[in-house]
């Protein structure tokens, strides 16, 4: 059989004054890990470091983020990050900085052949 997506998982994160993308890419990514406690791997008979795991994540400003620090949160599996223009940025009326919204949708999925 395949690899096969099994799961996926959206978070949202923001940054009131700093605009920092990457934190908020990273407050969206543990937004999104921290809803659920699936054991997946575990469920089909392998180990943890065999999830591929994908992370999109959507910003204003894409270049702005650090992939590979988001990459760092996940402790186990196979991590690709890519960042997109989405998210919101959104203008404040004292005209500083705007706030930055970043969205993410984290995908796992497992080669499942052998699988228990």
């Amino acid at each position: 059989m395949p690899v096969k997506r099994l799961l996926t998982e959206f978070g949202m994160g923001s940054s009131l004054r700093r605009q920092d993308y990457t934190e908020t890419a990273s407050r969206a990514v543990k937004d999104a890990l921290w809803h659920n406690s699936i054991n997946l791997a575990e469920l089909y008979g392998k180990d943890k470091s065999d999830m591929q795991i994908t992370v999109e994540v959507g910003v204003q400003n894409p270049d702005a983020v650090d992939t590979d620090a988001i990459a760092a949160i996940f402790p186990y599996g196979q991590v690709t990050v890519s960042a997109r223009k989405g998210g919101l940025d959104v203008p404040r009326a004292d005209g500083g900085k705007p706030t930055v919204i970043a969205n993410v949708a984290i995908s796992v999925a497992l080669d499942l052949e052998g699988a228990a």
